[in-house]
């Protein structure tokens, strides 16, 4: 008779260990957190109504987490975590710089159809790090950082290599990362049957891009003029009533792109502002109301944008191309900023589903232009609805450039940023 090996394992970890009954605990409490963080937002959903979605005390919540606020740094570490330990695999199984961006790339839809069909937890999209505080902001933020290197590296590594297309890597690792960020907000009108299938399209269009002919679609640098006018116009109430509605919306699109909702105080903006408070409430009710403004005004300049573009006479790819390139001086030149969508779920809902209806809208301005191309041969036939969300996100996450690379010039900046929709990864010929 062989003796037992004290060693070894009859079979699968016993449900009666406290450490792995713990774990598993946490794992449900943070899925089902950043389930509701990521739909309702941070402000709007509360930590009794994690409790009671899972059957829980609120008390015995507490065993688990202090504060909301802990609560969503533990999510987005371990929505980083998640990320790191993909690229951990992906690295495991694959020296090929091309084939670690692309599974890199397809991960959050494969999150997302895991998470609806019950295989796997929710992961909590990184909507609101700027409203963290000390410690726990840094120590999201530098995690983030690391992700940004690693993928960087993977886009350096294939250009070396020949597999990836000569392109500036900062730029598209940003591009990349604003897209599939982006995700959570439009995959829910996905069935899932059709996740992989849209995943699958998401990824032709990076490798592949947009551009309908053979070479390199390439763009001319232009320069842009400084229109805004900020003069006060004398004895014009009008005029000045709207330079200054127009000051308050620029500065809390600043606090809240930095600083994030829950992060920026009223009393901070006036401060900034050198105004009273008094003078402040005069124009702005309270935050949300002035959050709401701040997507106003965005929303009516991206607008505005589409509708020039849309009056000229290029073809489809070049009214995308100048389309992007507008947004994005306005986004990082003195008449930005342009509010993140970061903030999107401090909104009440009904405010909320209007902004989102606008900027659905808007997106599908993009479409537009995407069919008038397939049309005119300028794009080859894509899924105009994924194309338009993928640069949706990469548009959105475009006003903090300058965070991720040196900046000489605008316009030639937003073209390397935006080269990877028109031209992709993979080598033109």
């Amino acid at each position: 008779m062989v003796p037992d090996n004290p060693n070894s394992s009859p079979g699968p970890v016993s449900p009666f260990n406290r450490t792995v009954q713990h774990d598993a605990k946490r794992t449900a409490i943070l899925s089902q957190a950043a389930k509701l963080f990521n739909y309702k937002g941070s402000r709007a959903t509360t930590l009794r109504d994690i409790a009671e979605s899972l059957g829980l005390t609120k008390t015995s919540l507490y065993y688990y987490v202090a504060t909301k606020e802990e609560l969503i740094y533990q999510c987005y570490m371990a929505a980083l975590d998640h990320h790191h330990s993909i690229l951990d695999d992906v690295e495991r199984k694959s020296a090929d710089a091309l084939a670690r961006v692309s599974a890199f790339f397809v991960q959050p839809f494969e999150n997302w159809l895991a998470a609806q069909e019950g295989r796997g937890p929710h992961i909590a999209a990184l909507l609101e790090i700027a409203s963290l505080k000390g410690p726990h902001r840094k120590e999201v933020e530098e995690r983030y950082i690391e992700l940004f290197k690693r993928v960087r590296q993977y886009i350096r590594e294939g250009i070396a290599d020949g597999l990836i297309r000569r392109c500036e890597p900062a730029s598209v690792t940003r591009a990349m990362l604003g897209s599939v960020e982006w995700t959570f907000s439009w995959l829910h009108d996905v069935p899932t049957n059709k996740v992989t299938e849209i995943a699958n399209e998401a990824l032709d269009i990076m490798l592949r891009g947009l551009y309908g002919h053979s070479g390199e679609y390439r763009t001319v640098v232009v320069e842009h003029e400084e229109s805004e006018d900020t003069r006060l116009h004398g004895f014009n109430r009008e005029e000045q009533k709207r330079l200054k509605q127009e000051a308050f919306f620029k500065t809390g699109t600043w606090f809240f792109n930095k600083q994030g909702f829950n992060g920026t105080s009223l009393d901070e903006i006036a401060e900034h502002l050198n105004v009273s408070k008094g003078a402040f409430y005069y124009h702005i009710r309270n935050k949300e109301d002035l959050l709401f403004h701040c997507y106003s005004r965005s929303l009516d300049i991206v607008e505005n944008i589409h509708s020039q573009v849309a009056g000229t006479s290029g073809t489809g790819i070049e009214k995308i191309d100048q389309t992007c390139r507008r947004i994005f001086h306005v986004q990082n030149s003195s008449q930005g900023p342009l509010i993140r969508y970061n903030s999107i779920t401090a909104l009440p809902m009904d405010r909320r589903v209007e902004i989102l209806k606008r900027t659905d809208r808007s997106n599908a301005r993009f479409g537009d232009f995407m069919r008038e191309g397939i049309e005119d041969g300028s794009v080859r036939p894509i899924s105009t609805f994924v194309a338009q969300n993928l640069i949706a996100g990469a548009v959105n996450a475009a006003m903090d450039i300058k965070l991720w690379r040196k900046v000489d010039d605008l316009d030639t900046t937003a073209i390397d940023y935006f080269d990877i929709f028109f031209n992709g990864l993979l080598p033109r010929h």
